[in-house]
């Protein structure tokens, strides 16, 4: 009798799971790959344009904004 997806079958790893898995990258890949030429441009230009800046926050920049004398020895 087979086992359903939905059973577990205990700790070990399941190897159907694990090559629909694998197969469906692959899939994936190989069709992801006649994109890239459209992908790669377009992700450039979203960044360039539209993608906000990221500015972190760090506790030294708050100590020169503060001008507070950095701890030293």
């Amino acid at each position: 009798m087979a086992t359903d997806v939905a059973d577990s079958t205990g700790m070990g790893p399941n190897l159907q799971m694990s090559l629909f898995g694998y197969v469906m990258a692959a899939i994936l890949v190989i069709v992801m790959i006649p994109l890239l030429p459209v992908l790669i441009p377009a992700y450039l230009v979203w960044r360039a344009f539209f993608a906000p800046d990221e500015f972190e926050h760090s506790f030294e920049s708050w100590r020169r904004e503060s001008g507070k004398p950095p701890s030293g020895s």
